[in-house]
């Protein structure tokens, strides 16, 4: 189907960028999966795979959305920096970080096709309700007992 809107490629531009980001998502917490030690590392390290898991299926979900209207997936993974802090808060604080980014890729996709793509709309909001979900599982992660 190809997608006829006057902001096109401006759509498929945000498209990339979140193909993009979700595709450094999945290095990212499979690196974190390798870096964790200590008493609890079985069940963070089979919550980083899941991240990583997840990351890969919204990269695809993008690439398809980007094919779905006729244009080209981009093979580019966003900057990837390493700060060689493996300690587990500091890798929460760098996943949520990672986290926020994206959600404001998706607000930003959100409105560039508010009232002019259902099927883009609605994309958007389940993959910010997903994101604002990863937002909150870390920031509970990082909040000390009451």
């Amino acid at each position: 189907m190809e997608l006829q809107l006057e902001n096109k490629q401006e759509i498929i531009d945000q498209l990339n960028k979140i193909l993009e980001l979700e595709m450094s998502g999945v290095v990212r917490y499979t690196h974190y999966s390798l870096m964790i030690i200590g008493h609890n590392r079985i069940p963070i390290i089979s919550w980083m795979q899941s991240q990583a898991k997840e990351s890969l299926t919204h990269a695809t979900a993008a690439g398809e959305m980007i094919t779905h209207f006729g244009a080209h997936p981009s093979l580019k993974i966003a900057d990837l920096t390493e700060t060689y802090q493996h300690n587990i808060n500091d890798i929460l604080i760098e996943s949520l970080e990672h986290e926020k980014k994206a959600v404001l890729a998706y607000y930003e996709l959100l409105k560039l096709v508010n009232g002019k793509s259902i099927i883009l709309e609605e994309y958007a909001k389940k993959l910010i309700v997903d994101e604002e979900t990863h937002i909150g599982e870390v920031e509970k992660m990082l909040r000390k007992p009451i």
